[in-house]
């Protein structure tokens, strides 16, 4: 990646999807190997699989066409949801006696600058399986084009994430993008235009992650690492346990906090002295966290907005992916195309370029890390899982400003995973209010993607 970002470029190439049935049946036979070697999990269960299973046959039928709707707290959703399409559909289908059509699988949509962090056969797999990707910054017409063109035509359903990103808490669900339910009615309209009388439907899966046991050892020993680093005593507990390790996450966290606040004052020039007085009458030191640091990532998604001139509207996950491109913008450049056609000096003034919108973007990559993040997340509900997360969510933001090169978070224990399948949302019967006028397609929009951020919430 660090060639590649540090580097002006051509414009970044649509993907095509390949579908490759030899590829899906190798991904198949290795998935529960690869599971077991490169994750925790070592347990993936499921609910309501039937539903999935008559879904199935009626779009084999041609009755249906639908979309997964999953939510995407981790990185490894995308191998638990293949292992639900691959293992656990086929098993209750055949213990049903449901004869349906081998393989069971999803077309799907990936955010196009994973290739770029996560290595190009990352592109290469995905297309061959069936994926299509998309800028998300942006109206990538190319890229909803051809999800639009699998919804409604593709050999299988379709499969994507509404939250648009990975927000690392299993219990909190960020807000919904609306281009999930959007899609779903241009798949309504293009069935109803081909004189098809498929019906559509979105339907909610929900995922989350528990441990098999409970890893206070592995806290402690993170939260260890997290406090030499920041420059806090190091706290040996011989028992850990959430009484023990809450204060230590709350000094660490502050003491975080307070370091950037400095970092952002002093470097960049940013005014934090009406904070300041807001939370000196806040008495709750949970409640002054969440205040100090909304304050803090909105500081920081300016320095990116400054730069690209860009407006600060909208939530911070919005904010976030303009930002992300404005800078593959700066970087993979349209009048880079023909690079003979380009000076040498015209190429080092591009590559400064890159280079600087890169440093501007590392703001914006600190500020994504914590868009889900309330202050509340643990006291709401204190779980190891939820104490896990938001550790590993601190973890994450020293590793970035440590220019740490490892994608993984810490394994700190075995886990199991539970697929819920939600009931399905019909687009098909709200299609004719969606088409009545532009008020009515863009309130059926808001109305379908506020039905299935409840629906999602629901499954936790």
């Amino acid at each position: 990646m660090a060639n590649v970002i540090y580097q002006a470029q051509p414009p970044l190439e649509f993907i095509p999807p390949a579908f490759n049935p030899l590829v899906l049946r190798f991904v198949h036979l290795l998935l529960p190997s690869w599971i077991n070697w490169q994750t925790p999990i070592t347990q993936i269960e499921a609910d309501n699989v039937e539903v999935l299973v008559d879904l199935y046959r009626q779009f084999q039928e041609g009755k249906i066409r639908f979309m997964l709707a999953f939510r995407h707290p981790k990185t490894d959703d995308p191998f638990c949801l293949t292992y639900l399409l691959s293992q656990l559909v086929p098993k209750v289908a055949r213990s049903q006696g449901t004869a349906l059509q081998l393989p069971i699988h999803a077309h799907f949509m990936y955010d196009r600058g994973i290739p770029l962090w996560a290595g190009s056969y990352v592109g290469w797999i995905a297309s061959r399986l069936g994926g299509t990707p998309i800028q998300r910054g942006k109206a990538d017409w190319t890229g909803l084009r051809s999800a639009r063109d699998l919804f409604a035509n593709g050999k299988f359903p379709m499969a994507a994430a509404p939250e648009g990103a990975t927000n690392g808490l299993s219990e909190n669900i960020s807000p919904l993008e609306p281009g999930i339910a959007q899609l779903g009615f241009w798949c309504a309209e293009d069935l109803h235009k081909a004189g098809r009388d498929q019906q559509v439907l979105i339907v909610p899966v929900g995922i989350k992650y528990s441990y098999v046991d409970a890893p206070w050892g592995a806290i402690a020993n993170l939260l260890s690492e997290m406090e030499a680093a920041s420059g806090l005593p190091v706290n040996e507990a011989e028992n850990a346990s959430i009484e023990l390790l809450y204060p230590r996450l709350l000094i660490l966290a502050e003491n975080l906090l307070s370091l950037m606040e400095k970092f952002y004052t002093r470097f960049y020039h940013l005014k934090l002295a009406d904070i300041k007085t807001v939370v000196e009458e806040i008495e709750d030191r949970n409640e002054a966290l969440a205040v100090r640091l909304q304050a803090l990532l909105n500081a920081a998604l300016l320095i990116s907005e400054q730069y690209f001139d860009l407006q600060s509207k909208g939530t911070l996950s919005d904010r976030c992916r303009r930002v992300e491109q404005a800078g593959w913008n700066y970087i993979f450049r349209e009048d880079f195309k023909d690079v003979k056609g380009i000076s040498a000096v015209e190429k080092a003034l591009g590559d400064r370029v890159a280079e600087e919108s890169n440093a501007r973007m590392w703001h914006m990559r600190l500020v994504e890390s914590f868009v889900a993040v309330s202050g509340n997340y643990i006291r709401e509900k204190p779980t190891v899982e939820r104490f896990a997360e938001t550790t590993l969510i601190l973890w994450q933001m020293i590793a970035k400003i440590k220019g740490d090169k490892r994608l993984q978070r810490p394994q700190l224990g075995k886990q199991k995973v539970k697929i819920t399948v939600g009931e399905p949302i019909s687009i098909s019967e709200r299609y004719p209010a969606y088409k009545e006028s532009r008020l009515g397609a863009k309130q059926a929009v808001a109305d379908v993607t506020n039905d299935l951020q409840h629906a999602l919430e629901g499954l936790i």
